[in-house]
């Protein structure tokens, strides 16, 4: 028989909160045009009561383009996390926001999460992710 590891996003259980409150390196896959992955190391934030999870980004790099060359729907992405046996996976429809208080919520966020704020940066924006669902083991 199959072990379940789905979590509801809107409401996961204590011990995947907890691990994604953790400082850990995650990843980031989106679609290149040619429908090949594209996985990059990025800081990833976790909301819960929002159902969203942030990246912050340079508006010029790779993963950015690939989720704007989606349109307006946003793109289909996970991001990830593991340790040991521990692991969690978040997938949504992601957007890119260049409105300054989104990505000053996602600098904050970042900085309680991995204990530095971010480098200033002209061009950040944010890539927010809505969570349609997460699986994982905390």
């Amino acid at each position: 028989m199959a072990t379940s590891y789905s979590q509801d996003p809107g409401a996961p259980d204590a011990a995947f909160l907890s691990f994604w409150r953790e400082r850990h390196l995650c990843t980031l896959t989106t679609l290149r045009t040619d429908g090949t992955p594209h996985v990059v190391p990025v800081g990833v934030t976790y909301d819960p009561a929002a159902r969203l999870a942030r990246v912050i980004a340079d508006k010029a790099s790779a993963k950015v383009a690939n989720v704007l060359a989606t349109g307006t729907d946003g793109a289909a992405v996970a991001v990830c996390q593991v340790a040991g046996r521990r692991w969690a996976t978040l997938e949504g429809r992601a957007t890119v926001h260049t409105d300054p208080a989104r990505v000053a919520e996602a600098e904050r966020r970042y900085a309680e999460r991995y204990g530095r704020n971010p480098t200033p940066k002209p061009t950040r924006v944010v890539i927010e992710i809505a969570l349609t669902s997460a699986m994982g083991r905390g």
